[in-house]
């Protein structure tokens, strides 16, 4: 169980708290400076600190740092509620999925700001050509089996990660499904998702790997965790 983090200190006490059974928080930090690390630790998550910056290299070194056949990645800032993930991990666990994306349902106002939402959906417009299926959400809690994963060999390690599994996996001939999830207004300003122009950053890189494939970026062009892709 993947957490990207950077700066996430007041959310992941709720976070860390609703964690299922069975699922073992890595917590992948990438440059926090609010005492994030000794937070996770203090509620036993094992902490990872990942020095290249990016949303995608902190979801890589917490792969690396994985040892379960299946496994999770999770938003650290309280967006998406933990209790959620067994069904999110279920057809993978089972065989019917290779990788399954939450489909993110706004609860309450403030969840989901509309310039977000407006660029999720053209991203995900663009994904439905990949997969071969209409795809609803970039869905940034997703279960996939580890070694299928890496076998990918990702390259993006910004923003573009989360577009780029999903392109790559269904060109592997995975399985890609979407189970409804909660999606709650998170703790804290997104860097990304709160502002327009974070947002249009954020899909921008993707959009690049979604044309050009994830050569059409700068090596390790930076989307920093906790700034979550749109």
């Amino acid at each position: 169980m993947i957490l990207p983090c950077l700066n996430e200190a007041d959310a992941l006490p709720w976070v860390l708290s609703r964690m299922p059974d069975g699922f073992r928080p890595i917590v992948s930090d990438n440059g926090s400076t609010d005492g994030s690390a000794e937070v996770a630790r203090s509620y036993g998550a094992r902490v990872v600190t990942v020095p290249e910056r990016g949303f995608g290299a902190a979801c890589h070194g917490g792969l690396l740092a994985s040892e379960t056949e299946v496994v999770c990645v999770l938003d650290a800032d309280a967006s998406l509620d933990p209790q959620e993930l067994p069904t999110v991990a279920g057809p993978v666990v089972d065989g019917a999925a290779d990788l399954v994306l939450g489909r993110r349902i706004p609860q309450g106002r403030g969840a989901w700001p509309w310039h977000a939402r407006a660029a999720n959906a053209v991203l995900a417009l663009l994904l439905s050509r990949a997969v071969s299926g209409r795809l609803h959400d970039l869905g940034p809690m997703r279960a996939f089996r580890r070694e299928q994963l890496l076998a990918l060999e990702l390259a993006d390690r910004g923003f573009g990660y989360p577009l780029e599994m999903v392109i790559r996996g269904a060109g592997a001939g995975w399985q890609v499904r979407e189970v409804p999830v909660r999606y709650l207004p998170r703790v804290g300003r997104s860097k990304v998702t709160g502002t327009i122009r974070g947002t249009l950053r954020a899909a921008r890189d993707m959009a690049r790997v979604a044309w050009h494939g994830p050569e059409g970026k700068a090596a390790g062009a930076a989307g920093r965790p906790g700034e979550e892709a749109a």
